[in-house]
């Protein structure tokens, strides 16, 4: 076995390493690619290799397996010097428990990534996680940026697979890097100039196991920062994992956002008015307005989680000395993604959001608190969280629930125990491909003028639906074919 210690620069004598690629989606063919332009000796393995990558991997002329078992077996025949595992894939898979058992170095696209950075020219990276709100953080940021005239791009788990970004050809000032945890369980050493940590709820605990290893990778976030460390004032988990932060040298900042008035090394609000009291100083004479409650206004609905989301992205572009006015014209800009809490529709008064990418507890409970009676959609694979404290917290929020998903029965559970007092509808698998047409038919039924119907589902969709986008549209186009 080879030591790839040494392999930290693109010009690093990557040649003739034999490198393992196991799972094989967008980031996937990225890394494949990447070690493919560096002559490794190369082989791909996956459950599942789709033909229009197949055809890629082929024009390439790289090798490929197909299937869980000859994956397995080819894996330990080509007896590889290094491995890159995609981050979908957990650490109790068998092959990755024969890759650790053997001590073959594990890589995850976001380390490759990393090491190749000076491939054109190093950009600063900027690294974003949490439970809820990285996305939206993101693409504020590299808006953000891109207002003070930074040439930047958002990438990792979201946009351009981070391995073709380092490898464009123009290069850039800023990668805008979200990563999930999935990603940084398989991280090893990156040094960001900035890395942000938004929140921590229980999440994937299926993939994690516990907890505590999903926080443990969460944590990662901060090690090797250069620059600003960027937490959540209102989280104690954030603040205790800065705190413990193994930061690059006793000069980077440990600075907070919150949802209320900052204090010193904070940014924060005070009245409408989102202020920085963190880099232009807690004692300057006047400190200037990166946003108020206006800007982000033109967002979407001003949910709590939306401020801290736009507080949060502040903080990270002050960090790199973006101009307080370039902030405040990338939010007036910005537009969130579809399934965040979006406004569908007013039907005879009642008043329908999609907000389908709310895959766990903490998402759905950020949704639920931004109205007062509402008609809940919920439901779909739980990855092993548990939803009562959910329901218990918002239950004199709910008029009624309608149930979907294979795992109903914690949420049915869950709702009598309580919210005992609201009227619930279960939606059986008999409805097959018709489960969103038929909760929304249920869902207006129990909705009356002055209600919200919210879907906010608390769980993943692929027990039902291609992805949550699938699940928010079909929602979307049964709430159009309402009667009335």
């Amino acid at each position: 076995m080879q030591s790839i210690e040494d392999l930290t620069s693109w010009h690093s004598a990557w040649k003739g390493k034999r490198a393992l690629v196991y799972g094989l989606g967008s980031s996937g063919f990225a890394v494949a690619d990447t070690l493919n332009e560096l002559e490794c000796d190369l082989l791909v393995v996956a459950n599942e290799i789709g033909s229009q990558y197949q055809d890629l991997l082929s024009v390439l002329q790289v090798d490929f397996v197909e299937g869980s078992e000859n994956s397995f077996e080819s894996a330990q025949a080509f007896k590889p010097d290094f491995a890159c595992v995609s981050p979908g894939i957990p650490p109790t898979d068998r092959l990755v428990r024969w890759l650790n058992e053997n001590q073959v170095p594990i890589l995850g696209d976001i380390e490759l990534a990393w090491r190749l950075r000076d491939k054109v020219k190093p950009a600063e990276w900027l690294v974003i996680t949490g439970t809820n709100g990285k996305t939206t953080t993101t693409q504020l940021v590299e808006a953000m940026l891109l207002a003070d005239g930074k040439r930047a791009i958002s990438c990792g788990n979201i946009g351009k697979p981070i391995l073709d970004a380092i490898r464009d050809p123009e290069g850039f000032d800023y990668l805008v890097v979200e990563l999930s945890s999935f990603q940084l369980h398989y991280c090893g050493k990156i040094e960001p100039k900035v890395s942000a940590l938004l929140n921590i709820a229980e999440d994937h605990i299926d993939w994690h196991q516990t907890f505590d290893a999903y926080v443990e990778a969460k944590g990662k976030i901060f090690s090797g920062t250069s620059g600003a460390i960027i937490y959540n004032a209102e989280d104690a988990t954030t603040r205790r994992l800065a705190e413990a932060a193994d930061v690059r040298d006793e000069n980077v900042l440990a600075v907070a956002f919150t949802r209320g008035m900052p204090g010193d090394l904070q940014v924060g609000f005070v009245e409408e008015f989102l202020i920085d009291r963190a880099f232009f100083g807690y004692r300057a004479a006047e400190l200037p307005e990166l946003a108020n409650l206006d800007d982000i206004a033109q967002i979407g609905v001003v949910t709590p989680h939306l401020l801290a989301n736009v507080a949060a992205a502040a903080a990270i572009a002050r960090a790199c000395d973006v101009d307080a006015k370039s902030i405040a014209a990338a939010v007036r800009g910005f537009r969130q993604d579809s399934h965040r809490i979006e406004f569908v529709a007013d039907r005879n008064g009642v008043l329908w959001f999609d907000d389908s990418k709310a895959t766990n507890a903490h998402a759905a409970s950020a949704s639920l608190s931004s109205f007062e009676s509402v008609v809940w959609i919920v439901g779909g694979l739980l990855k092993g969280v548990e939803i009562a404290p959910l329901i218990q917290s918002h239950s004199e929020r709910l008029k009624a629930a309608v149930v979907i998903g294979l795992e109903r029965q914690p949420v049915l559970s869950a709702l009598e125990s309580f919210a005992p007092g609201v009227k619930v509808v279960e939606i059986s698998d008999e409805h097959g491909d018709r489960v969103m047409q038929v909760a929304v038919q249920q869902a207006s039924a129990l909705a009356d003028e002055g209600d919200v119907v919210l879907l906010a589902p608390a769980a993943a969709s692929m027990d039902q639906f291609k992805d949550y986008a699938d699940r928010g549209n079909q929602f979307a186009k049964a709430v159009g074919e309402l009667n009335g």
